[in-house]
């Protein structure tokens, strides 16, 4: 869908239980994107989240917590179809997120991709297609990026972008104003330099209208909140129906 230049949508899940990820899957969402970054879960979790994705048509993803060598390899192990990295400002960074997601001699990725091959069923498929098949995105959440983001972009091996809105918002000394014109210009310049060098973009959307709203920009890779925003906005809208129905 991505590389046809279609949206495709998903969704961050942070509450760490398989039924979640099954669930959403079965709703009709694209991806969904495992939290390692602000999810209160581990590997082993997130691995049963994975298998009970595997009767659905979702991609998962997993958002790793830092770019640190040995939680990648680990989560790219468990199955994973792509990886966003977060906090990443520099061409540098971006080169390091690379190297950590290839097996040598082009980077550092130690070789086991247990659950990922199929329990090694698929080894030599998986190892000379995954450099093609995996998605890498990278989070523009800084002042720093912002400032870079033809250089990160310029790196081979990054497939797409994804602004973090709020991150960048308190980063531009706005925070969570992700409307105000410093943070409105930030985000198009990001835009117009993913366009230049022909990257996915991605986006945080807080609402539906707000989704349409990126993918007439040029977003691809949308995120509709999370489920835990999903989950509280429905809980408050159905008592606000009931009570307005009963005339509380």
């Amino acid at each position: 869908m991505l590389k046809a230049g279609k949206p495709a949508i998903g969704t961050f899940v942070q509450m760490g239980f398989p039924d979640v990820t099954e669930m959403l899957g079965h709703a009709g969402f694209d991806w969904l994107l495992l939290d390692g970054e602000h999810g209160p879960y581990g590997i082993e979790t997130m691995q049963t989240m994975l298998q009970a994705m595997s009767g659905t048509k979702t991609v998962p993803i997993i958002r790793v917590p830092w770019n640190d060598p040995v939680y990648v390899k680990r989560t790219l192990d468990i199955g994973a179809y792509g990886l966003l990295f977060p906090y990443i400002s520099t061409r540098k960074d971006a080169e390091n997120v690379v190297r950590a997601v290839r097996y040598p001699p082009v980077g550092i990725r130690g070789v086991g991709p247990r659950r990922a091959s199929r329990y090694y069923l698929d080894f030599k498929e998986y190892v000379a297609t995954c450099d093609e098949a995996l998605l890498i995105m990278i989070q523009i959440e800084t002042k720093e990026a912002v400032e870079n983001i033809s250089e990160i972009l310029s790196v081979d091996g990054i497939d797409a972008y994804f602004v973090g809105p709020m991150d960048l918002s308190a980063a531009l000394g706005h925070i969570g104003d992700v409307n105000h014109p410093v943070v409105v210009d930030a985000i198009a310049k990001v835009l117009a330099a993913g366009k230049k060098a022909r990257k996915i973009g991605g986006y945080y959307s807080f609402s539906p209208e707000d989704v349409a709203k990126r993918i007439e920009q040029g977003f691809q890779f949308i995120s509709l909140g999370s489920d835990s925003r999903l989950l509280m906005g429905a809980a408050q809208d159905a008592v606000k129906k009931i009570w307005d129905l009963a005339k509380r």
